[in-house]
């Protein structure tokens, strides 16, 4: 189908840019490593988790990298409005539904990237993924996804808002929040109330809980459903949300 192969050229074209300028792919991985030698060595003798902190921590810490990474989608995309690149693209008889899907699954493949990385330093420090084949796959599939569905949500917004520094600042400016009050870092049980009830019921908590029990070896439980449900709802709300901004503008 020419959307396909219309979509798999845009992904090639942002990959291309990763070879082109490694600096983007390097300093994205900078701040998740630092995440994690910080809580492990000076956060994490002061936080009880029912198992290693090390083996607690590094699942939330790769969630948390594919939101982070799921944000620069926003960011190219203003990039690309602000340097007229998506006026050349509407200059092509080509799909606009090509434009975004070949932007977030580009993010999508860098994101592997990055969660194999991640997992390499984690092993570093003392971390050990004591779960299947089969879960470890599990747990890939649903950070990827995670990912994928968020960068639909930075596509928005980077449309929207048609600036590089208003992107990085809308786009950051709501995560910060949803990724701490949630279980990355420490157990939801020790929060305010107002704060739990949030965060159990987070997208962010399922996924993070459903990865970690890949993680340890248990068996699939309500949280890989109830994060999945989510995501799934995130996509379908905002993959027309943003088609429909996106045509608006060109």
């Amino acid at each position: 189908m020419k959307i396909i192969s219309e979509t798999l050229i845009l992904v090639k074209r942002s990959l291309i840019r990763y070879t082109r300028v490694p600096q983007l792919l390097v300093f994205s991985t900078i701040q998740p490593v630092m995440f994690v030698i910080l809580f492990a060595y000076v956060f994490g003798g002061a936080i009880k988790t029912s198992i290693n902190y090390v083996d607690y921590l590094l699942p939330g810490i790769l969630v948390q990298t594919t939101l982070f990474g799921a944000m620069m989608t926003g960011i190219g995309l203003a990039d690309d409005i602000s340097h007229g690149m998506i006026d050349r693209f509407r200059s092509l008889p080509m799909s606009r539904g090509a434009v975004l899907a070949g932007r977030t699954i580009s993010d999508l493949l860098r994101n592997v990237f990055v969660i194999f990385l991640m997992v390499g330093v984690g092993y570093i420090i003392g971390y050990r993924f004591e779960g299947t084949f089969m879960g470890a796959l599990g747990a890939l599939f649903l950070m990827l996804l995670f990912g994928f569905a968020f960068s639909w949500i930075s596509a928005l917004i980077g449309i929207a808002v048609k600036d590089v520094e208003t992107a990085q600042s809308a786009g950051f400016i709501w995560v910060f929040p949803l990724a701490f009050i949630s279980s990355i870092f420490v157990p939801v049980e020790g929060m305010p109330k107002i704060f739990r009830l949030f965060a159990e019921n987070s997208p962010i908590t399922y996924t993070v809980d459903a990865v970690r029990r890949f993680s340890v070896n248990q068996p699939v439980d309500y949280t890989f459903w109830a994060s999945i449900i989510w995501l799934a709802a995130i996509l379908i709300t905002f993959i027309p949300l943003a088609v429909r901004q996106f045509r608006k503008i060109s």
